[in-house]
C-alpha cells in the first residue's frame, strides 16, 4: 500500500512540474530564453532611459552645478552597483533561477512578506512609468502636429494619446519578451538620437548673454523644496531595476555558461549608453540655458522647425519601445495571477483580453489625469528609489552577510541610507510641487 502511495505520490510530482513547465512556456518572461548579451544591452538601456533625461537640465538648475554633478554621479555609480548585485544573484541558488525581482524578494524575506515588499514598488515603477509614457507619447505627437501644421485646427492632448495607445494596444499582442526586440532596439537608438539632438542643438545655439547660473528659487524654502524634487526627478531616471531580473530570464544558462556573463555584459553597454544620454544632456543643457531652462529642453529650442519634429518623433518611438518593456513584465504578473490563482486555463483569449483592458486602463489615466507625470515624482519617491537605490542591498546583507565594517558591509549601507533618503525626500518636495500647482490641474484637459 506505501508503494501506491509512493507511486501516486511521484505521479502527482511528476505532473505538478510538467504543470509549472508549461506555464512558463507560456508565460511572456520565461516563454523564450534565446536571448543574446546584446539583448540586455538594448533592453535595459530602453528600460532605463526614459524622455525624462529631458527634464534632467531643469534638474541641474534647481541643485546648481556642484551638488547636481555630483547627484547624477552618484546616481548613475550606486544603479549600476545594485544592478550588479541583481545580475549576480539572479541565480545564487545552484540549479534555480530567480525570474522575476518579486521571486528574488521571496527567497530573501519569505514567501509572503517578500511579495508584499517587492510587488507594491514593482508595479507602481512598472505601471505608473506606462501611464507616464501615454501623456509623453500623445503631446510628443501633438508637438510634432503642431509644429509641421500652425494653421490646422488643435486637436485635444486626448486624442494624441488615444493615438499613441493604437500603436501599443498593436505591439502589446507580441507574446514575449523576446519578440519585443525589435521594438526595443529601436526605442534604445531613438533615445541616443534625440538626446543628442538636444544637447546638440542646445551647444549649437550657443550661450546667451546674460545668462545666470544661480539656483531657480523664489526663496530659502523654495530652493529646498525644488532640489528635493530634483532628486525625485533624477531618481525616475533610473527606473530599469523593476525588470533587469525579467531581462536576465530570456538569456539562456548552463552551470558552464551562467546567464550572469552575457547579461553584465549588456548591462556595461546599457550603462556606457545612459552616460551619454544623461550627463550631455544635463551639464550642457544647463551649461546653455542657466535657471532660464524649460521644464523639457527641447522647448528652448523652436529652430530649425524639422529638427525639433524629428527629435519628438524620436521620442515617439522611443516610448513606445519602453512602454513595451514595462507592460511586457506587467503582462507576467497579471497572467501568472490569473492563471495561478484565479484557476484561468493559459489562452491566448485570456492573453487577448488581459493585455488590452491593461492598455485601455493606462490610456483611461493618462486621459483623465494629464497631470499624472506630477503625481509621479511622488508616488515614485516610494518605490523609485527603493527598487533601484537600496533594496539589492538589503537584500545583499541579508544573503551574504557581509563582515562588519568591510569593504562589502560599508558600500552597501551607504548606498541604503543614501537611497532613504532620497525615498524620503523626494516626496516631500514632489507633494510641496503638487499643492501649489493644484489649481492649474484639470481634468480630461
Amino acid at each position: 500500500m506505501a508503494l501506491v502511495d509512493e507511486k501516486a505520490m511521484n505521479t502527482a510530482d511528476v505532473t505538478a512540474e510538467e504543470r509549472v513547465k508549461q506555464l512558463e512556456n507560456w508565460l511572456p518572461i520565461t516563454g523564450s530564453r534565446k536571448a543574446k548579451w546584446w539583448y540586455s544591452a538594448f533592453h535595459n538601456h530602453t528600460a532605463m532611459v526614459g524622455a525624462g533625461v529631458l527634464s534632467l537640465p531643469i534638474a541641474m538648475a534647481r541643485m546648481g552645478w556642484g551638488p547636481g554633478v555630483v547627484v547624477l554621479i552618484l546616481s548613475w555609480l550606486i544603479t549600476l552597483f545594485t544592478l550588479w548585485q541583481m545580475v549576480e544573484m539572479h541565480e545564487m541558488v545552484p540549479g534555480k533561477r530567480f525570474d522575476r525581482y518579486h521571486e528574488l524578494g521571496q527567497h530573501v524575506f519569505g514567501e509572503k512578506l517578500g511579495l508584499y515588499i517587492v510587488v507594491p514598488q514593482q508595479l507602481m515603477v512598472q505601471v505608473g512609468t506606462c501611464i507616464a509614457y501615454m501623456i509623453t507619447g500623445g503631446h510628443s505627437m501633438q508637438k510634432v502636429h503642431d509644429t509641421l501644421c500652425t494653421n490646422c485646427p488643435a486637436f485635444r492632448s486626448s486624442w494624441w494619446i488615444v493615438i499613441f495607445a493604437a500603436f501599443n494596444f498593436l505591439l502589446c499582442h507580441l507574446p514575449n519578451f523576446n519578440s519585443i526586440s525589435a521594438v526595443s532596439f529601436s526605442a534604445c537608438v531613438m533615445s541616443i538620437l534625440y538626446s543628442t539632438i538636444a544637447w546638440g542643438a542646445s551647444l549649437g545655439r550657443g550661450v546667451k548673454s546674460g545668462v545666470s547660473y544661480a539656483i531657480k528659487a523664489n526663496s530659502p524654502a523654495d530652493a529646498t523644496f525644488n532640489f528635493f524634487t530634483s532628486l525625485g526627478d533624477i531618481a525616475f531616471a533610473y527606473a530599469g531595476h523593476s525588470v533587469a531580473l525579467e531581462i536576465q530570464a530570456t538569456i539562456p544558462s548552463t552551470p558552464e555558461k551562467p546567464s550572469k556573463g552575457p547579461m553584465w555584459k549588456g548591462v556595461i553597454w546599457a550603462y556606457i549608453g545612459v552616460f551619454i544620454c544623461y550627463f550631455p544632456v544635463a551639464l550642457l543643457g544647463y551649461y546653455v540655458f542657466g535657471n532660464s531652462v524649460a521644464d523639457n529642453v527641447l522647448v528652448g529650442l523652436e529652430h530649425p522647425r524639422w529638427l525639433i519634429v524629428v527629435a519628438n518623433i524620436f521620442v515617439v518611438i522611443h516610448v513606445v519601445g519602453g512602454y513595451q518593456v514595462y507592460a511586457m513584465a506587467v503582462f507576467d504578473i497579471l497572467e501568472t495571477f490569473l492563471v495561478v490563482k484565479l484557476k484561468f486555463p493559459p489562452s491566448s483569449l485570456l492573453r487577448f483580453v488581459t493585455r488590452t483592458l491593461f492598455v485601455v486602463l493606462t490610456m483611461m489615466v493618462a486621459i483623465v489625469i494629464p497631470f499624472f507625470s506630477s503625481l509621479l515624482g511622488f508616488l515614485g519617491g516610494f518605490a523609485f528609489a527603493p527598487s533601484s537605490y537600496f533594496l539589492p542591498c538589503v537584500m545583499w546583507l541579508k544573503l551574504y552577510k557581509p563582515k562588519p565594517f568591510s569593504l562589502s558591509w560599508t558600500v552597501n549601507w551607504a548606498c541604503i541610507v543614501l537611497g532613504f533618503l532620497l525615498m524620503t525626500l523626494s516626496p516631500i518636495g514632489a507633494l510641496r510641487n503638487i499643492i501649489l500647482s493644484a489649481k492649474d490641474y484639470k481634468f480630461f484637459s
